[in-house]
């Protein structure tokens, strides 16, 4: 059980991160990856990467295992910067004292019948060949398991956003924590969540950055450091299918054709800002069928992602929608 304290001043600091965290998305997509009895809504993205995962790899299947304990330095605090070069760097910029301290617990986790190897022991001396290695291995994974993914990604992740701005919207802060419902169970001053150890979190003032993760599985994550940015890591609602699907950022001819018309054009500038299909059918004053069929083809083109939330299906834009709506040069487009 994990159990985060807030005082009234952590309430009034309470962040839901912008976009998916790529230090974190390479942590628990790589722990997915090596974990037998996944969920099956990986199972797709697993047979796709598996089998093509480069060598430099090997340095995070020890680093990053399957259960149990990961360094803290591998997952900072990004300063609101999602980028994977500066998220790099900023991993290879950890202070040696706390590289010492890192592999020093992932030592002690695993225990004297398995040792870590010379290359992880090189890490905590801050090696100057091994960060290297290391760099090329965050690097190499993120362009092979993560990069062919990431319009989903970050599109399902815009996704939750839009159903966490809502809840903000209409019932404040209480009403963002209580949203998280059943993964989080928001007890005022209390949060609680299942987790595999007993763990009590007291906030201080410092405030909570809730991150929203797409391979975050089934419970969420915490840094093992107290002293470090109050962090979250939550898992999101997933779209069947969404590994078989890799159209990026063009829609298919026959769906596009499909696209031409002012209805489908309205329902696809409404959702930017997220919208239920109730909604949709009173602001454009269409039947909620004809909304769902409209909906159904923006969704088939890859331009719009619809969650189901409670009794309602929230409808948001994709990226690629977005690219479609405001043109290449990011101002509203023609159609």
């Amino acid at each position: 059980m994990l159990r985060v304290h807030f005082t009234s001043e952590d309430i009034a600091r309470v962040r839901v991160a912008a976009a998916p965290d790529p230090l974190w998305e390479i942590t628990n997509s790589f722990q997915i990856l090596i974990t037998r009895g996944a969920p099956p809504v990986f199972a797709e993205w697993r047979h796709r990467v598996g089998p093509r995962l480069p060598a430099a790899s090997r340095l995070l299947a020890e680093l990053l295992p399957a259960s149990g304990y990961s360094p803290d330095f591998l997952t900072p605090d990004l300063g609101g910067r999602f980028d994977l070069g500066s998220a790099v760097e900023t991993v290879l910029g950890t202070a040696r004292a706390d590289l010492r301290k890192d592999v020093g617990r992932l030592g002690a986790s695993r225990g004297r019948l398995r040792p870590l190897s010379a290359d992880v022991r090189a890490l905590a001396d801050g090696d100057a060949a091994t960060l290297r290695r290391l760099r090329a291995a965050l690097c190499g994974y993120h362009r092979s398991a993560l990069a062919p993914f990431w319009p989903q990604i970050r599109a399902q992740v815009d996704a939750d956003r839009a159903i966490r701005t809502r809840a903000v919207l209409e019932g404040g802060i209480d009403g963002l924590l209580a949203s998280f419902r059943p993964v989080l169970r928001w007890e005022p001053p209390v949060l609680e969540a299942d987790y595999p150890v007993r763990r009590v979190l007291p906030l201080e003032g410092r405030g909570l950055l809730l991150q929203p993760s797409f391979f975050c599985s089934r419970r969420p994550v915490t840094l093992a450091d107290p002293d470090m940015t109050p962090t979250l890591v939550y898992p999101i609602q997933h779209t069947l299918g969404w590994a078989a699907s890799r159209r990026g950022t063009s829609a298919r001819g026959a769906d596009l054709a499909a696209l031409i018309g002012r209805t489908r054009a309205a329902v696809l500038e409404d959702v930017a800002d997220g919208r239920t299909t109730g909604e949709l059918a009173e602001r454009l004053s269409i039947s909620a069928q004809d909304v769902s069929y409209h909906t159904a083809v923006l969704r088939r083109s890859g331009l719009l992602l619809s969650v189901r939330r409670s009794k309602n299906v929230l409808h948001t834009i994709t990226p690629a929608g977005l690219t479609l709506l405001t043109g290449p040069s990011g101002t509203p487009g023609d159609g």
